[in-house]
């Protein structure tokens, strides 16, 4: 039983001042980007600026907060911005105006993308294809749903209430920001003081290990993956109400975006080590590199550029920390 207790917590403290370190690193990083595009350009450090950035990243940050639940335990999922497309139009299609109450099209879009997250559970667990080759698939064909759901165009005509949801403000703080702070504190919480975080961390550290102690594999893999889903959802919605309109081609590449800010933040691409602050810091730094080279007039082609260059960066430190420890 002590050597269970042992591989249950493992997950927690394995590497954990490794990593606390890297997070620091990268807060450094961080900063030091903020204080340099500040020095170059005066419009960077205003309040109405920070606020954007904030803004801007809150959906990237709620979808990495999905899949790092997913890397954490040695999976990946492509689909997440397929949900968001989903999830987006069938929320819409329940929120035109005297219709139904603003909650209805909130818990049907959530339902759908935590249905979505848990189908990617149930195959991934069930046929054990590799996570990579499901959500491929799960990919094209939350796609093709969107499509079909919205015949192609646009859902619009959206009441008020749906649209504050996303394009609102409480006490002149938008609620985008207010919902990225309260699922930042939700997601920590699940990962760090609950049973099945310290699973998620054991089935990605050591998986034969995990499940010689008692762990149901399958459990823990059907529950990440619906998590992963339901935050896509709550992304999808929230990207919905903020351009007022469902697109069924909204979320394009942002499983990209979200699976960078993870590795950038330090989640492990091997599974077994991440943490929501790691994350948040880096989807923090995405928005403020994009932001900053915006500023400075750098068209969106060298921005790509930049990014992949990061997020190989992280992977390739990843992997050296990986072989010093091994």
């Amino acid at each position: 039983m002590e050597k269970d207790s042992t591989l249950i917590k493992g997950g927690d403290y394995g590497g954990i001042r490794i990593r606390d370190a890297g997070k620091y690193v990268l807060l450094i990083v961080l900063v030091a980007i903020c204080i340099a595009l500040a020095m170059t350009t005066p419009r960077f450090f205003t309040v109405q600026n920070l606020m954007i950035i904030v803004t801007q990243v809150s959906i990237n940050a709620l979808l990495a907060f999905g899949v790092t639940f997913v890397i954490i335990t040695g999976g990946i999922d492509l689909s997440i911005g397929s949900i968001v497309a989903v999830t987006g139009v069938v929320a819409a299609s329940f929120a035109h105006p005297d219709t139904y109450p603003v909650i209805v099209p909130i818990g049907v879009g959530l339902l759908a993308g935590l249905l979505f997250g848990a189908f990617n559970g149930f195959v991934v667990t069930r046929t054990k294809v590799p996570p990579f080759i499901v959500t491929l698939g799960t990919m094209t064909i939350g796609r093709g749903l969107a499509l079909i759901l919205s015949k192609g165009r646009p859902v619009s005509n959206l009441s008020d209430s749906f649209n504050f949801i996303g394009g609102g403000k409480v006490l002149g703080v938008p609620t985008l920001i207010i919902i990225l702070v309260v699922f930042f504190v939700v997601c920590t919480v699940i990962l760090k003081k609950t049973v099945i975080g310290r699973y998620m961390y054991a089935v990605g550290g050591n998986e034969q290990a995990a499940k010689a102690s008692g762990i149901q594999l399958s459990t823990v893999k059907m529950i990440v993956y619906t998590l992963c889903g339901g935050l896509a959802a709550l992304a999808g919605i929230l990207l919905t109400s903020r351009i007022t309109t469902g697109q069924p081609n909204a979320g394009a590449g942002f499983e990209l975006d979200a699976i960078a800010a993870a590795i950038i933040g330090g989640t492990s691409t091997a599974g077994g080590a991440g943490t929501m602050t790691g994350t948040l810091l880096g989807a923090l730094l995405i928005g403020v590199i994009s932001n900053g080279l915006d500023l400075l007039n750098v068209t969106s082609y060298y921005q790509q550029v930049v990014m992949g260059i990061i997020i190989i960066g992280a992977v390739v430190l990843d992997s050296l920390k990986h072989t010093k420890n091994g």
